[in-house]
């Protein structure tokens, strides 16, 4: 029995070492000369903006924080639960996707774009043109042919370079 008690002891002592880091409070503080200091050491009464941002509650609500907006310490969001950060890394996504779907949009409207005007360039050329005809075989496009060809090349240059 005798040797058990020095093993209790010291699980005890341990368990309780290992406690007291756990109830340390942390603050936070601007000192004089506007530099933020974090200490487990209470800020002097002097200290502007101070306050608490860890461990057990302060005994003292801590005081205003500085005039100016831009100069106060930006409080930390509430943690967020599991189904809110799932809705935000949801949104993250869809954002994502939505980006990446109108980059693909412009490159073919741009992609169209030039193939059309490479049509209209050809049809311009003095280059003769044949098409297919019901057989599969090769025609010659006729001034006409190639006036009605150039026409709906045009239109499609309009739309699709807008």
């Amino acid at each position: 029995m005798t040797s058990k008690s020095p093993l209790v002891f010291a699980l005890v002592l341990a368990t309780t070492a290992a406690s007291l880091p756990a109830q340390a409070e942390t603050y936070q503080w601007k000192d004089s000369s506007g530099q933020t200091v974090v200490s487990d050491v209470p800020p002097p009464a002097t200290a502007k903006g101070r306050r608490s941002i860890g461990g057990v509650k302060p005994a003292v609500v801590s005081e205003a924080l500085p005039d100016k907006a831009a100069e106060a310490p930006k409080l930390a969001d509430a943690p967020k639960s599991t189904a809110e950060k799932e809705f935000d890394f949801k949104k993250r996504q869809q954002e994502a996707q939505e980006k990446a779907d109108k980059q693909k949009a412009e490159a073919d409207k741009r992609d169209n774009c030039d193939r059309a005007r490479r049509g209209v360039a050809a049809l311009e050329s003095s280059q003769p043109l044949s098409t297919l005809d019901d057989n599969g075989e090769r025609k010659l496009m006729d001034a006409a042919q190639r006036e009605q060809e150039l026409e709906r090349a045009r239109r499609v240059v309009a739309d699709a370079c807008k």
